[in-house]
């Protein structure tokens, strides 16, 4: 069945839980809507300066129906990517979003190659949890 925005959100906060990430930064997103970034496990908030990852996550959300509620960078061969887990607007798909147990997850994600937007696609990434992080791996 097709959800809302409040919905999927509530979804998003159960798979931040089960990825383990840091309390505040769950707190921020549900309170504030504030998607954190992480990169090494290191989470930070989308700054000023990210204007053009900022839009790139409303476009997402607004073109798929779905939420974004936590986004890794890193650095390929082939490009700086930015992996954006999602919840998809489809409460049937949910159990196939996320897969694993402890600190080792598969995610429904978006990647965004920024240097070559044609190899942007949607598809599973391996996240690891660590210390209240994530990391793409």
């Amino acid at each position: 069945m097709k959800t809302n925005r409040e919905e999927r959100k509530a979804q998003a906060v159960e798979f931040m839980m089960m990825l383990g990430i840091y309390g505040p930064y769950i707190n921020e997103f549900i309170e504030h809507d504030k998607v954190c970034v992480f990169e090494r496990f290191i989470g930070f908030e989308i700054g000023k300066e990210e204007a053009e990852l900022r839009d790139k996550l409303r476009e997402i959300e607004q073109e798929r129906n779905c939420t974004v509620y936590a986004i890794t960078h890193e650095t390929f061969g082939f490009g700086e990517c930015y992996s954006l887990l999602i919840v998809t607007d489809e409460d049937s798909d949910w159990d196939k979003l996320i897969l694993g147990i402890g600190d080792k997850h598969r995610c429904y994600a978006y990647v965004w190659n920024k240097d070559d937007d044609r190899r942007s696609e949607f598809g599973f990434v391996s996240i690891q949890s660590f210390g209240g992080g994530i990391e793409r791996v």
